[in-house]
Formats: structure tokens, sequence, C-alpha cells
């Protein structure tokens, strides 16, 4: 019987394995706070005891959904929790972005909250400040942290499930307008699970993240280290912003087995190495790179330049996963490191080498499969088509569109091909960039650009505009510092010319930060490529 304090009381699967989990557990979540700098350790069983309180007072308020918006405090992570235990739904939206309009801000929140179907919104601090001053008719403002007391009064009844949604979780909208996710408690437990079985995790484990909570692949990390009840240290993504190299501090003090980052993240460090000192990485035995396309280059470098500090190159673990599916689709096996793939591209100038990472194999649950595409792959000898995807961890649907049926095969509008068994994403399906009858990942573009010197690392799109007239073009936009831009402009072009087989129609240079971003730190592609288009003559 579900530990839920009353006979029969009806509570979700993953309610009921988070309450085992949480209860039994002799382990902490270990939390950075930012003004004193120092970790605060909250016992499992204490973060259960706070979710709780929250589950109550949403059963008493008759809360439809739960929004959480602010730091990642014990109370904040708790009335995530405390919506499971509650059997409703919780959205996890972004705070405001560096030079963002408070209010602005607010009322957009609150409208993403009111779209997803949220009835009452826990915050704290100067967020809460700003959400009530916004005054939504549609969603009631709540301090969190006076729903998610450390104490109890009496023993814990859960209240009856009002749905079979767990999150409600945002998609990153990089390529289009952001939608909402709908996914059960069955969905999330499943492909937790699956994450903790492909990366063994066992008693002994510490997790260390600053993801962003909002982000599925940060919320994913939080609670798979609850399911297993190990020691989990996370910071808040702000301060990994202020400072990223503080992430090896905290995984050298975490004594961290387990990490997860984006590709920016594992790039950043391997190219300015030289300013990395007095770390201890020896302990990490899985570091999960997704959430963005995967650089073999530096992602290698980050491995041979951490080597000096004991960090272990099988531990890299590049993986793929979408919002659709709760987080991960495929995740290589410890140990594996980063695997590539080389293919050999013929282009007018002669021949280049295109490095893929192989990005493991499906986790229980899930199922990959490649659809052909009609048209032709630059990707020599491979059988490229579009990915598509099923399983226990897929969506129950999108907020607003009709139910999906979980075992019908979702098209994911990644392009891609196996080696071995082993995935490997070349790009985006409605990305791929077709010239004089050739077809161009973007990535690889952008790849080759930001070898330039001054042109941003992570701060390049490449896109193709004018598709459909006589002449599309291949469109550059970069982030750039430095004094030579004319120098820095004809060397990209020869660059991208001589390895993709493409000329650049043009070349577009933008001061640092100019480049819209999502607010988990994606490119905005098609924003970028409506401002291009609206800015080149037709």
């Amino acid at each position: 019987m579900p530990p839920t304090g009353e006979p029969g009381a009806a509570v979700t699967s993953l309610a009921s394995a988070l309450t085992e989990s949480l209860t039994s557990s002799g382990t902490d979540l270990v939390l950075l706070d930012r003004e004193s700098g120092s970790w605060l350790r909250h016992p499992w069983a204490e973060v259960h005891t706070r979710a709780t309180n929250v589950a109550d007072r949403i059963a008493d308020a008759d809360a439809a959904a739960v929004g959480v918006v602010g730091e990642p405090t014990v109370e904040f992570i708790a009335a995530i929790f405390g919506a499971f235990l509650a059997g409703r739904g919780v959205s996890v939206l972004p705070g405001p972005v560096r030079g963002a309009a408070a209010d602005q801000w607010a009322h957009t929140t609150l409208a993403r909250f009111a779209g997803a179907g949220v009835s009452h919104v826990l915050s704290h601090g100067v967020h809460l400040e700003q959400l009530r001053s916004a005054e939504s008719p549609d969603a009631a403002v709540q301090d969190v942290t006076a729903w998610a007391g450390a104490s109890r009064s009496g023993p814990f009844a859960a209240p009856a499930p009002s749905g079979d949604v767990a999150i409600l979780q945002g998609t990153a909208g990089s390529t289009g307008t952001p939608r909402t996710v709908r996914l059960s408690p069955d969905a999330v437990l499943a492909n937790l699970t699956g994450i903790n079985l492909r990366t063994d995790v066992r008693p002994g484990d510490v997790g260390c993240s600053w993801l962003p909570l909002y982000h599925d692949m940060g919320l994913s990390f939080l609670l798979s280290g609850a399911l297993a009840g190990v020691e989990t240290w996370q910071a808040p993504t702000t301060a990994f912003q202020a400072s990223p190299f503080r992430w090896l501090n905290w995984l050298s003090d975490s004594r961290a087995t387990i990490t997860a980052a984006p590709n920016m993240a594992f790039g950043m460090i391997g190219k300015y190495a030289r300013r990395v000192a007095g770390v201890d990485l020896s302990s990490v035995r899985f570091a999960l790179n997704g959430g963005e396309p995967v650089d073999c280059e530096l992602t290698s470098l980050f491995a041979t330049e951490m080597a000096r500090f004991g960090f272990s190159a099988g531990a890299l673990a590049p993986s793929y996963g979408l919002a659709e599916s709760t987080c991960a689709v495929t995740v290589p096996m410890p140990g594996d490191g980063l695997r590539t793939d080389e293919v050999v591209v013929h282009t007018e100038g002669g021949t280049s080498v295109r490095r893929h990472a192989v990005l493991g194999h499906a986790i229980a649950g899930m199922h990959v499969r490649i659809t052909p595409r009609d048209a032709e792959s630059e990707v020599a000898g491979r059988d490229v088509g579009e990915i598509e995807i099923r399983g226990s961890s897929m969506m129950s649907g999108y907020v607003g569109n009709d139910p999906r049926d979980v075992e019908s095969w979702f098209p994911t509008g990644d392009l891609g091909y196996f080696v071995d068994g082993g995935l490997v994403v070349c790009g985006r399906a409605k990305e791929l960039i077709t010239v004089a009858g050739r077809n161009i990942f973007p990535a690889e573009v952008e790849r080759i650009a930001a070898q330039v010197q001054g042109v941003r690392e992570g701060a390049v799109v490449a896109v193709g505009t004018g598709e459909g007239s006589i002449r599309p073009g291949l469109v550059i936009a970069a982030e750039f510092r430095g004094r030579d831009e004319a120098g820095a402009r004809t060397e990209l072009v020869q660059q991208v010319a001589s390895q993709c087989g493409v000329v650049p129609s043009d070349v577009v240079f933008v001061k640092p930060g100019s480049l819209p971003r999502t607010s988990s730190g994606k490119l905005r592609r098609l924003a970028v490529k409506q401002s291009l288009e609206q800015g080149l003559p037709h």
C-alpha cells in the first residue's frame, strides 16, 4: 500500500515512488544559497514533509494545476514535489532575463501559466512581488515559503488526483512557437526509472547540477536523484551564469559522481581550460551532455584538458532527448565516453570530414526509428531520415490539442541515422538548408564559423533564406568581438566554402548578446531567420 497516511487514499505511481524514496533515504538535498555563498543541507525526508504541507494547501485551495517560479530554494523544490503528492500538474517557468522589464515579464509569465491551465502560482522573494503586482485575474499568486513549512502537526492524507497529468513542460521554442507538453505521472516515472537504470545509479552516488528546473533536463536530473534517494547538489542557474567555471568547483567540493550540462558548458571550459586550477574531478563517472548539438572537437578538448584534474574521458555521455518524451530518449552506457562517426563529404573544393557524436541507445521503454526522406543527404554512406520515437515516456499531448495515442510514432523533426545501433543526430528537418541542390546542416556551418577569431563560441546561426525563390542562399549571423571585421568575414566565407561547398550569400556580425535566445539559453533560430530576411533585399 502506498505510504499516504490514509488507507485506500488514491495516489499516482509517481507520488507513491517518490514518497517511498524520500522517506526512506538517509541522504540530503544540498542547495547553494546565493546570498551567503554556502551550501545548505536538507534531508530528503524534510523535503517530503514540506511537500506534504504544500499538497495540503493545494487541496484546500482546490487548485487545478500549480505554477512555480523562482530560485531553487528548499521551499521551491518542495512545491514541485507537493504538486505530485496532491495529484496536480506542475509547471515551472523561468524568472526574467537580465535587462527585461519586470512588469512585462510578470504579465507574460502569468499569461503562460493561465494558458497551461494553472490556477495557483507559488513564488518567493522579488519574483513574488513582481508577480503580485501584475494582478492577474486568472491565477492566485501565493508565497511558497508560507505553504512549504518544515514541520507537520498530523499525518498526511493524499488528496485524490484531479487528472492524469504530473508535469506541464514548456518546449524551448527555438525553432517556432513554444508549446506546453502534458506528461502523465506514469510517463514521468518511466523516464526517470529509465535514466537511473541506464546510468546505473547506486547508493553512494552524488549528483551535482546547475541546470534550470524549468528545463526538462534540469527537472529530470533533480527528480531522478530524488527517486534514487541519492545526495543531490543543486545550484541556481544564475550562479553558473555569473561564473561558469564554478561548476568545476562544485563538482570537486561535492565529490559528485554524476552531472549534466549542455554542450556549451563543456565547450566553454574546454576552450578556456587555462583558467582552471585546484579542482578534483576524479569522482565523476557520468557527465551527460544534452539539450543542444554536440561539438565533438570541443567536447574532446574538455576531456583532454580536464584529465589533469582526474577527469575520465569515459565519463562523457552525449545523449538525446526532448520535452515530448519527458526528457531522455537515448543515453550511452556508463564508461562509453564520446563515440563519434566520421563521414567524408565531397564538395567542389575537395573533400571534408564531418564528425558526429553517437548518442547512445534508447533507454528502457523507449523506441527509436528512422523514417527515410525523399531528399538526398550530404552524409554519404548513411541512411539519413527523420527520427521518430514512441514508448512509455511519451507525452499525452500538447495543452490545447487533442490527446495523442501514446503508442503512435512521434516525428521529432530531427534528422539522423544509426551507427552500430547508436543514434546520430544531424540536425533539424525544418532547419535543413538547401542551396544549389546541396543539403547543408546548420550545425556544421556554425561549427566552422565559430573557429574564426573574434566569432563568439555558441553564438552563431546559419539559416537558409529565400526558399522557393530562384536563388536561395545561406546567411550566417554571428556575435563578433574583434578589430578586423572585414578580415574575419573573408576568412569565414572561405572556410565555409571550402569545407561545406557553399559560398554564404551574406555574413552578418552583431555585437555580443544581440542574438535572441530562449529562456534556457538556446538560440532562437526562427527569430534570427525572420530578422535576417526582413533586412535582406528581395
